[in-house]
């Protein structure tokens, strides 16, 4: 029989047809079932008009159902990929503005510090009833394929409280797979003095580089980067400082890689968060932070995008409609989302090897047993193997540790409805620690409590007392601060100067940034890294 494909959170336009478009490659695909859930009724509609005009242009005969009731897209259901993001764009803003006001300032927000412990208290409430429904009406042993953020927290709770073996993905570790590719080839060319367009240039493609990362989602790091015999895991310093493009956009990484000799897998922007180094004083933001685009560590700058993204979907589809479909199926382009290989793998038995989320049994053996870790691992009919890693270099393990902290306090906070659990967590983030001082700290977790209760279930016991503390709130806020670097949320008649970079900006927002094409290396609409 044909495997039966539940997309939750099918709404995001791009994200969804490029996995689709990935899982249709496969020979043994063609014939395969997906169901496409999502609350928006308008962005469902959209996305599987498209799907289906893709399907059709193709001459593809698998089978696509698309639903409003989430159980009837889940039932008998061997895989379930989750995309969903909870409270969309009005719960997003709130994470960014209101840490604002307390002097957090944060360029995405959706995996550490303010905005992502709340998101977290979101997303978790929500995908524990998403585990119900597949415990209850997909197949014995479905298997969960979690891209949603906070992607750490989320993974851990559908394991550890949601009864569903949980896989999470994400495209962080081959986005620095291909930098490193990059920088050494400059690096080994330039010290040849080799010029670029010289005949005698050489290229060093990523499939030659071999890497092994090991860490938490979005704190991952490079032990291992093997290129012709050598290792260059600890050697990566001068050739990032080298490189025209890297030295000026990625200076939070590169200042991370001089002190702790190892090179992490998260882009400029989002690591500036996870830590208490860069992002604590305004005035020193923009030493570390590069405008040229928003994950280089702009002031809400994933907001941003996404809000334009929105904007810009909603004039562009009948364009989008217009457009002549892709080449769809066997040979067609495929993106390196981990996702459609791993089904692939596990189908098919053709073994994949890939860096996936899963929880911590001895496989790094100097962070907590049964956190969330991002380690490699094969993929085949037999199963998804994870191979013992040891222990992280001391200053890595450290700043993964502190983090781990914080995502258990904040999981144990989301399934309980803890407030006091909630607000120790963001006591003790990183980021949050550096700027705010406790009363701070307990404030805003009361005012984002209150602002976002609709989404909060959860919280719902609380609120009366939430509320009755912050109409006695003694901390004055920053009321309408933009932060260090905000920028311009252009209106869609100022996208539409550009509309090809409107629609390549608005797919890269539809969870996330660029992935590349797993053969090419040419940059394909992906989801966040």
């Amino acid at each position: 029989m044909p495997i039966k494909i539940a997309f939750l959170g099918a709404g995001s336009l791009g994200f969804t047809r490029r996995l689709v478009h990935d899982l249709l490659t496969v020979p043994e695909f063609q014939k395969a079932h997906f169901a496409y859930h999502d609350i928006d009724a308008r962005n469902l509609e959209m996305v599987t008009a498209l799907t289906r005009r893709d399907f059709k242009a193709g001459r593809i005969p698998a089978k696509l159902t698309s639903h409003l009731d989430r159980r009837a897209a889940v039932a008998d259901a061997d895989y379930v990929v989750c995309a969903v993001r909870v409270g969309g764009l009005e719960a997003f803003k709130l994470d960014v503005e209101i840490p604002l006001k307390y002097g957090v300032d944060q360029c995405v927000g959706d995996t550490l510090c303010a905005g992502g412990i709340l998101y977290g208290q979101r997303t978790i409430a929500a995908l524990l009833d998403f585990c119900r429904d597949i415990r209850e009406v997909a197949k014995p042993g479905a298997l969960l394929l979690n891209y949603s953020n906070p992607n750490a927290m989320v993974t851990w709770a559908c394991n550890q409280y949601g009864g569903v073996r949980t896989v999470g993905l994400c495209h962080g570790v081959q986005g620095g797979h291909w930098q490193i590719a990059a920088v050494l080839e400059h690096f080994l060319n330039t010290k040849a003095d080799r010029k670029p367009g010289d005949k005698n240039w050489v290229k060093v493609e990523k499939r030659e580089v071999d890497i092994i990362c090991a860490g938490i989602n979005h704190q991952t790091w490079y032990v291992k980067a093997l290129y012709q015999g050598k290792d260059w895991a600890q050697k990566l310093l001068a050739p990032f400082e080298m490189h025209p493009e890297f030295r000026r956009t990625e200076k939070v990484r590169i200042d991370m890689l001089r002190r702790f000799g190892y090179y992490t897998t998260e882009s400029n922007g989002h690591v500036s968060e996870y830590v208490p180094w860069y992002r604590k004083r305004p005035e020193e933001i923009s030493r570390w932070i590069d405008l040229s685009k928003w994950i280089n560590g702009e002031t809400g700058g994933y907001l941003r995008v996404c809000t334009e993204g929105r904007n810009w979907f909603e004039t562009d589809f009948p364009n989008l409609m217009k457009q002549a479909p892709p080449a769809l199926g066997p040979g067609a382009n495929r993106s390196e989302e981990h996702g459609s290989y791993i089904i692939e793998a596990l189908e098919t038995g053709r073994p994949y090897r890939g860096h996936f989320n899963v929880m911590n049994r001895g496989i790094i053996t100097n962070l907590p047993e049964g956190c969330v870790i991002e380690v490699p691992g094969y993929v085949d009919r037999t199963g998804i193997q994870i191979p013992v890693v040891g222990d992280l270099p001391l200053a890595c393990a450290a700043t993964c540790a502190a983090s781990v902290r914080v995502q258990e306090m904040a999981v144990k906070a989301a399934v309980a409805g803890d407030v006091l659990l909630l607000k120790q967590a963001l006591l003790h983030d990183p980021l949050c620690a550096a700027v705010c001082n406790p009363e701070e700290i307990w404030q805003m977790a009361d005012e984002m409590l209150a602002a976002q209760a609709q989404w909060l279930p959860q919280y719902r016991h609380a609120l009366v007392d939430v509320k009755k503390r912050l109409r006695h709130a003694t901390i004055k806020t920053r009321d309408g601060y933009q932060g260090a670097a905000r920028l311009h949320t252009r209106t869609v008649t100022e996208m539409q100067r550009d509309a090809a970079g409107a629609r390549e900006n608005a797919l890269a927002a539809d969870k996330a940034g660029l992935t590349r094409d797993a053969k090419t290396g040419k940059k394909r609409a992906g989801r966040p890294g």
